[in-house]
């Protein structure tokens, strides 16, 4: 209904100007919220010109009354008998435009949203996850409340699923073939978002089954617990790159390479650059484009934490040092891919962090690989450590961790408030090294 071009003199000096807009916008949302013509109305906290104002519509005598109950039906008929307007439904229109019933639009919105999200999907990442209790409210932020736009926004997560795994294709390479934009699955974009909680939701038999179809042994899905492992306190482009890369796309692929020794050569990669007994770093974009096929099947390789222990067994070793790869702190998106790869090649991982809390979570991280276990890394490990590193008194800082393969562990390192360094036990870890060669 369109505002009137002129309103009724009487209707504009009973209900009309500025001292009763408040009043009005009172019994608007009477109407907006889906109330009845009929039934009462309770008005309360009302002030003088605004209880004048309802006793002349109403034909009551005025009163000093603060609050007023208001019979809806009759004050439309004594509109209607004077002529002013239909009801008061009517009048409030005519005096500030048309009326909306916002129940029946939330009602509308939810019956097209869910009618959204029930759609077929190509991609059965995304229709399982669009089922979860998380994907409408995410779907709706990052639509800004528009059911048009978020369905947009689906149809192009969904030309994106179907292309995953897509190993060592860059993102932006990705985004431009599918979406015709190099920068629509940059970090924080819509698109790129939806994509990788799908790709995060996937359960990972799904997961298996499309690397398979790929014929990608290097590239495996994410799944929730896997997801769980990944470290909270890493900066959201970093835990980005690290899903993308388990769906084999590259985002930053020189960045943060993965340092290894006497790494088992792979077959069918070509000819390797290191040497027997040297470090070499093998980057994310290396591992991804020719996903080597690792001869480790029933072999150990071990894991460590810091580049100084690395370098320590290559200087005291060399060739004679066992497989060994070093996270450099908690694993991103190369250190995390070359492990899942040898995992899957049929290696055994043993693996050691500094006794301390961040070292605890990057164990608990490594756990998350199949067929991986601790390295020296058990209470009895610690206590004696304690004993034989008494010139170390670094002390225990930042939020306290659990240790998921040993109960008792973090319970010892929080009695003793010591931290040890990984370097510290070198002596003891090398002779392992040396022994399984």
């Amino acid at each position: 209904m369109r505002k009137p071009a002129t309103i009724d003199p009487r209707l504009q000096r009973l209900l009309g100007g500025d001292t009763l807009a408040a009043l009005r916008a009172r019994l608007r949302r009477h109407y907006e919220r889906g109330g009845a013509a009929g039934g009462v109305l309770h008005l309360g906290d009302l002030h003088g010109a605004e209880r004048e104002a309802l006793a002349l519509l109403s034909g009551r005598p005025a009163s000093s009354a603060r609050s007023l109950r208001l019979d809806l039906a009759q004050l439309d008929l004594a509109l209607r008998n004077a002529g002013i307007a239909t009801s008061l439904h009517d009048a409030l229109q005519q005096l500030d435009g048309p009326l909306t019933d916002r129940s029946a639009e939330r009602a509308a919105a939810q019956t097209a949203w869910q009618a959204l999200l029930a759609q077929p999907r190509a991609d059965a990442r995304l229709r399982d996850w669009l089922v979860t209790t998380s994907a409408a409210g995410l779907l709706k932020r990052l639509a800004h409340q528009d059911c048009a736009a978020a369905s947009a926004l689906l149809a192009q997560a969904d030309a994106v699923l179907q292309r995953l795994p897509a190993p060592g294709l860059p993102r932006a390479q990705l985004a431009a073939q599918t979406l015709g934009d190099a920068h629509a699955l940059d970090d924080g974009r819509p698109v790129a978002t939806l994509v990788l909680a799908a790709w995060r939701h996937a359960p990972a038999t799904l997961a298996a089954s499309r690397s398979s179809d790929a014929g990608d042994p290097g590239t495996e899905t994410d799944s929730p617990a896997q997801e769980e492992a990944t470290d909270p306190a890493a900066p959201a482009p970093e835990r980005s790159r690290d899903l993308w890369a388990r769906a084999g796309v590259l985002v930053n692929e020189l960045a943060r390479p993965v340092l290894v020794l006497n790494l088992p050569s792979p077959t069918g990669s070509g000819a390797l650059t290191w040497q027997p007994g040297e470090p070499a770093y093998l980057s994310l974009r290396w591992l991804l484009r020719h996903a080597p096929a690792w001869a480790v099947a029933g072999r150990t390789v071990y894991v460590c934490e810091n580049p100084n222990l690395l370098a320590i067994a290559a200087d005291r070793l060399g060739p004679q040092c066992a497989p060994l790869v070093c996270t450099d702190g908690m694993p991103a998106a190369a250190q995390r891919t070359l492990l899942q790869q040898l995992s899957q090649c049929g290696a055994r991982l043993r693996c050691h962090a500094d006794f301390d809390w961040p070292g605890l979570r990057i164990i608990n991280q490594l756990l998350s690989h199949p067929g991986t276990e601790p390295w020296c890394m058990g209470t009895a490990d610690y206590e004696a450590a304690t004993l034989t590193t008494s010139g170390s008194n670094l002390a225990m800082t930042g939020p306290e961790a659990t240790a998921l393969w040993d109960a008792r562990l973090a319970h010892a390192m929080h009695k003793r408030g010591r931290a040890i360094a990984e370097e510290a036990l070198a002596d003891r870890l090398l002779n392992h090294l040396s022994q399984t060669r």
